[in-house]
């Protein structure tokens, strides 16, 4: 990407909530979820950019902050050889327009972060379960979810069946330090 990329981004983004980081030409632009779709929609679409494939969306996880979850989009330009990250805040209510009419292949990856995150996509065509059971509780990439699960499946050799037991374990041992041990 050049500055012409750059003074058109902030051209077309200067009313709106949206920055660019660059850092060792690592991109990352951080917006807001209302304006997350009109971002993606350029970064397609303007012949500076051409990010037309969506390579991953990921989801970190903050269980202390306000807003707990950062949403990634990372996204590739082939023509120019580039890749960037999009990344949106939002806390555990706040739903996400679908992008699967801008890039096809989130439907998958929406439908993951969905299952195991809990991050709801409005107007998405087939949001329901994909890596987990139909009657599974709970999302298992929050940092807040048991290690062991809510359930306990085991084979009773007394009744000769596979049982499901609600399982009951305290959560306090469980403390969250974001400290690096490297620094």
């Amino acid at each position: 990407m050049n500055n012409n990329f750059i003074n058109n981004f902030n051209q077309v983004f200067k009313n709106h909530t949206a920055f660019l980081l660059i850092d060792k030409n690592d991109f990352v632009l951080e917006t807001n979820v209302n304006n997350l779709e009109q971002v993606l929609f350029f970064l397609r679409d303007h012949e500076g950019c051409l990010f037309k494939m969506l390579v991953d969306i990921l989801v970190i996880d903050y269980p202390g902050k306000k807003k707990r979850f950062s949403l990634i989009y990372c996204l590739l330009s082939l023509k120019y050889n580039v890749r960037i990250k999009v990344k949106v805040y939002i806390d555990e209510l706040t739903s996400v327009k679908s992008i699967t009419n801008i890039y096809k292949s989130s439907c998958w990856m929406e439908r993951e972060v969905w299952d195991m995150n809990g991050i709801f996509f409005e107007n998405h065509p087939d949001l329901r379960r994909i890596l987990t059971d139909y009657g599974f509780e709970g999302y298992p990439l929050r940092k807040d979810f048991p290690l062991s699960g809510y359930t306990e499946v085991r084979y009773d050799d007394s009744q000769k069946r596979v049982i499901s037991e609600n399982l009951e374990m305290s959560q306090e041992y469980r403390v969250f330090n974001f400290n690096s041990s490297w620094e």
